[in-house]
This record gives structure tokens, C-alpha cells and sequence, in this order.
């Protein structure tokens, strides 16, 4: 039947989006580091870049088992960058360009110690082969079954500081006039970076085809808001303490 084709369609090329999304958030890690090196430093430009590479890396795992198909460590290395490193180091960047410079550094130590630990269970616990997908991923072929408990909290650390961060910058900025584009900025990342977020739930629900959508569209919205942090208005405006275009961004 059409309608059937068409939807069958669709669903293949949703499985490819991965591989747009690859390509993006490679060229936004490019130039997170570009910027890094030409203003001299700043550590959340260093977490931010290596956020974007975490996150092109989770999409690459996405668009190799949509191309190849399953593999077991391409699984591993998918959840790991996605259920643990999904939005973390992002948020990470922006404790250290809105916190104090302790709380950064020890909240950094912590995370990233818990991260390593699960990232082992990942790649110790056995695979139920038996539920895995040609050319999809899902959490559920992993047998350690309690091991998928642990994402929740990386993912609301991510929510709560990432998302928080753009929110709290958003209102400070929505009252001046001549701010109005770090206004935008702000609620363009907040918006992209829950996306992915709620595309990670729909997996756990077993559609991971939202995860793909909520991937690419999320990344074009945190690129947008960026993009307008930084643009030549944004740097011609006095910095005030607290907001997202602190110290080079």
C-alpha cells in the first residue's frame, strides 16, 4: 500500500539522520576548540568541546548501526556516550563559566570518577543478543538490567546545570533591550538541550527513532543559541556576572 511505503520511507531515512547529526556536531566541536585556542583558554570551552565530540561520537555508534548494522561494542560505546556522557560535559562547561572555580573543579572530579565506574559495568555486563535490533539500538539487551537506573541521575546533573544555566542567563538578559539576542540565545540552548533529553526517555520507551529527531533538531537549537552569544552584538555588550557569554565564550 503508498501509505505504508511512504512510512516505511520515512523510517529509513530517520535511521540515516545520525549521520547528519555526526557531521554537525563535529564542525560545532571544531569550532567550540577553534575558539578555545584563540581566545587563550576558558575551561568551560574546553568542556564544551569535548561535549560536542562525546556527543558526535554517540550519533556516530547511531549512523554505524544504521548503516552496518548492531554490533556489541559499537552498543557499548553508544550507551556510555550517550546515557553518561549525553549532555554532561556541556553541563560541566557551564558550572565552570557560571560557578564558583572549587565547586567546578571537585563536582568535575566526582562525575567524572562515577561516570568511569559505570562506563566499566557497561562494558562488563553481558548482552542479551537476543533482543537486539539489525540496524536499531536499545538499552534492553544489556542483562545487568539495574545498570540502566544510573542514567537517570547523569541526565538530570545535565538537566539541572546545562539547562538551568541557559534558563537563569535567559532571565537575566530579558529585561535589557540591547540584549535581546542573548535573551534568544539562551532559551534556543535550553530548548536544545532538553530535546535530546526527552529523546532518551522515548528510547528507554523503545522508540528510538525520537531520539534521532530530538538529537539533530536539539544540536541545531544549542548551535543557534551559541551562535548568538557570540556574535559581534553580543561582544560589543558589557559582561555581567552570572550569564552565559561570561569570560570568551
Amino acid at each position: 500500500m503508498p501509505g505504508i511505503e511512504i512510512n516505511s520511507t520515512l523510517h529509513e531515512l530517520i535511521l540515516r539522520l545520525p549521520a547528519l547529526t555526526t557531521v554537525c556536531a563535529l564542525w560545532f566541536c571544531w569550532e567550540l576548540f577553534a575558539r578555545y585556542r584563540r581566545t587563550g583558554g576558558g575551561r568551560h570551552l574546553l568542556w564544551w568541546g569535548i561535549g560536542m565530540a562525546t556527543y558526535g561520537v554517540g550519533t556516530l555508534t547511531e549512523a554505524i548501526t544504521s548503516f552496518v548494522g548492531w554490533q556489541p561494542l559499537v552498543f557499548r560505546i553508544w550507551y556510555v556516550s550517550g546515557a553518561f556522557l549525553g549532555g554532561y560535559p556541556l553541563a560541566q562547561g557551564s558550572i565552570y563559566l557560571l560557578m564558583k572555580r572549587r565547586f567546578a573543579d571537585w563536582s568535575a572530579w566526582i562525575v567524572c570518577s562515577l561516570i568511569a565506574i559505570a562506563s566499566v559495568l557497561v562494558f562488563l555486563t553481558p548482552l542479551d543478543i537476543s533482543l537486539s535490533e539489525p540496524h536499531r539500538l536499545s538499552g534492553r539487551v544489556i542483562e545487568w538490567t539495574w545498570i540502566r537506573a544510573i542514567s537517570p541521575f547523569f541526565n538530570l546533573y545535565a538537566v539541572l546545570f546545562l539547562v538551568g544555566g541557559a534558563i537563569v542567563s535567559a532571565v537575566r538578559f530579558r529585561t535589557r533591550p540591547n540584549s535581546r539576542h542573548r535573551y534568544v540565545g539562551n532559551i534556543l540552548i535550553a530548548v536544545g538541550a532538553i530535546l535530546p533529553g526527552i529523546g532518551g526517555a522515548m528510547t528507554r520507551a523503545g522508540y528510538v527513532e525520537v531520539l534521532y529527531v530530538t538529537e539533530l533538531v536539539g544540536l541545531i537549537l544549542i548551535y543557534a543559541g551559541y551562535r548568538l552569544n557570540v556574535s559581534k552584538r553580543a561582544v560589543s555588550q558589557p559582561a555581567s556576572s552570572g550569564a552565559i557569554e561570561l569570560k570568551g565564550v
